[in-house]
C-alpha cells in the first residue's frame, strides 16, 4: 500500500514504512523528478507550470506564491496516497515543511482524502518507543486489510 508520511521530508517514518512493507509517499522522490527534468534551470529551487496548474486546484489564485509551489508540489503525494500517517508537533529535525500555512493546510488535505490515516503526536524521548509501536501496529492493520481486499 503506498503511505503518505507527514512530514513528508521524514527519513525516519519513510523507513518505518518500507521496514513495514509498504511505499513510503515522500517528497524527496518527488523532488527527483525535478532535480532530473531539463526543464528547470536551478532544480529544486523553481517548479514547473504543471506544478503551478496542479496547485491551483486545491488553492485560490490569490494565495501567496509560496502556498501555491509547496502544494503544486506536494499535490502528487496526496494523490498517490492509499493511507497516510500524520507526525504532528515533530521536531524540525524529523522532517519540516517550512511553512506554518502549507503545514495545516496540507494535513487537511489530507484528512479531508478520507483515507486510512494515523494521526500521532511527537512526544520525544521515553515516549518515542510508544510512537513507534503504535505506527508498526498501523502498517500490520493496513497489511492485513491489504490481504483480504
Amino acid at each position: 500500500m503506498k503511505v503518505l508520511v507527514y512530514p513528508p521530508n521524514s527519513m525516519i517514518l519513510s523507513d518505518l514504512v518500507e521496514r513495514g512493507g509498504h511505499e513510503a509517499v515522500v517528497l524527496m522522490k518527488e523532488i527527483s523528478k525535478h532535480v532530473r527534468d531539463a526543464e528547470i534551470d536551478a532544480p529544486p529551487i523553481n517548479i514547473t507550470e504543471e506544478d503551478l496548474k496542479r496547485a491551483l486546484r486545491y488553492v485560490s489564485v490569490e494565495e501567496p506564491a509560496g502556498l501555491k509551489g509547496r502544494i503544486g508540489l506536494l499535490a502528487p503525494l496526496l494523490e498517490k496516497a492509499e493511507a497516510s500517517i500524520i507526525l504532528s508537533d515533530a521536531p524540525p529535525t524529523f522532517g519540516c515543511m517550512g511553512c506554518a500555512v502549507a503545514d495545516e493546510f496540507f494535513k487537511f488535505l489530507i484528512r479531508k482524502r478520507e483515507i486510512p490515516t494515523l494521526e500521532v503526536k511527537y512526544e520525544g524521548g521515553e515516549k518515542m518507543e510508544e510512537m513507534v509501536s503504535e505506527i508498526t501496529e498501523f502498517l500490520e492493520r493496513l497489511s492485513r486489510e491489504e490481504k483480504k481486499g
